[in-house]
């Protein structure tokens, strides 16, 4: 029985800005060094992001009306983990429950029918968690199976899909509810460093909902369904992406070096993925490239000989909401998703198979295989 992608609901919160805005309102943060500072517009007019989201509304205002920072331009003393975790519990559960919510609908799945839930965060932590918070606020079954899949990274999306698959393989009944929130906005560091400059300038808010299903392949026909992964981890760069709790939040590591690992790696690693179902290449629809940053995106392309039309989705979702770490490949599949099923409604074939890839600490590649259910 194939794994079919039901739905995918996508959600940021409500504050959202300009790449514009951001880049002002960090060259006024008086802790950053003259230097830095004088960088920022250019950094953030080229990162290809025209707009993000945040849960912070500090963002929005300026230092009398602070509630998240201490009221002055140095932002100092940062705000405690605590503090951060404390605003991620608040920000999390909301935005969670309405994107489950909206994808629930549009697979017409009734709450009670959901036998499996997978939360997927990065960015806060706490207990009991989102998946507890989402079996109680959406009226799930008190015997729904739960999975937390914690601090991963923007691949974590990817190891989420398989397990669901998973269940779905091994339950013929299965209806799996996915979720994947990343509140990166709550952890940006005021440091003296471009590395810290640039993290600023490209992660961003957001979260998005799935449902998969076990269905039988006569009921499941023209849908595109989950079909294979595969998992690569570098031998040797696991400094150049990291991720790690300090006092004063989460701190990430970003190496300059990580477009030309990955485009070390892609190539063969996109190989492999297809070669095991008899595919290459050129037999690949659509593209789901998680648009971790714009260099990201077109050295994707680039290694792999593919155009610009294959990449348009995933630097569309980069311009209009930024690297939202987890949650942002399920906001290119999401446009991919409703293409399909717009010409399947037009009585058109549709997309016969795409590759999703992301990247993250380790460093490592995850990919999946989607194929059309016949």
């Amino acid at each position: 029985m194939p794994t079919v992608l039901e739905a995918i609901a996508t959600g940021t919160p409500p504050l959202r800005r300009s790449q514009a805005h951001a880049a002002a309102f960090m060259q006024r943060v008086e802790s950053i060094p003259p230097a830095v500072r004088e960088r920022l517009p250019e950094l953030y007019a080229r990162s290809g992001i025209d707009a993000r989201s945040s849960c912070i509304d500090d963002y929005a205002r300026t230092p009398e009306a602070f509630t998240f920072y201490p009221p002055t331009w140095t932002l100092q003393p940062a705000p405690s983990t605590g503090t951060r975790n404390r605003k991620y519990r608040e920000a999390a559960i909301p935005l969670a429950e309405a994107v489950a919510r909206a994808a629930l609908t549009e697979a017409d799945l009734a709450p009670e029918a959901v036998t499996h839930v997978i939360t997927v965060s990065c960015t806060g932590f706490f207990a009991p968690g989102l998946d507890v918070e989402l079996v109680k606020r959406l009226g799930l079954r008190p015997d729904t199976q739960r999975v937390m899949v914690g601090f991963m990274g923007c691949y974590a999306a990817f190891n989420a899909l398989r397990v669901a698959h998973g269940f779905c393989q091994a339950d013929p009944g299965a209806r799996v509810l996915l979720v994947c929130l990343e509140l990166c906005t709550l952890h940006f560091q005021v440091e003296e460093t471009m590395e810290s400059a640039v993290v600023n300038a490209i992660f961003s808010d957001g979260a998005a909902a799935a449902v998969l299903a076990a269905r039988p392949a006569d009921e499941a026909r023209g849908s595109l369904a989950y079909a294979d992964n595969l998992c690569l981890l570098d031998d040797d760069s696991m400094e150049y992406m990291t991720w790690d709790i300090g006092d004063t939040g989460f701190r990430m590591g970003l190496s300059h070096r990580v477009p030309s690992v990955l485009a070390r790696h892609l190539p063969g690693f996109v190989q492999t993925l297809l070669a095991r179902h008899g595919l290459t290449l050129p037999d690949v629809d659509f593209w789901a490239i998680h648009p971790g940053g714009r260099a990201i995106v077109e050295k994707a392309r680039d290694v792999l000989g593919l155009s610009d039309a294959d990449v348009a989705d995933s630097l569309e979702v980069l311009r209009q909401y930024g690297n939202m770490s987890s949650a942002t490949i399920l906001f290119v599949l999401a446009r991919l998703l409703e293409r399909h099923r717009a010409a399947r409604r037009r009585g058109e074939r549709g997309f016969e198979q795409g590759v999703a890839v992301a990247f993250g600490p380790g460093l490592t590649l995850e990919g999946a295989l989607f194929r059309q259910v016949v």
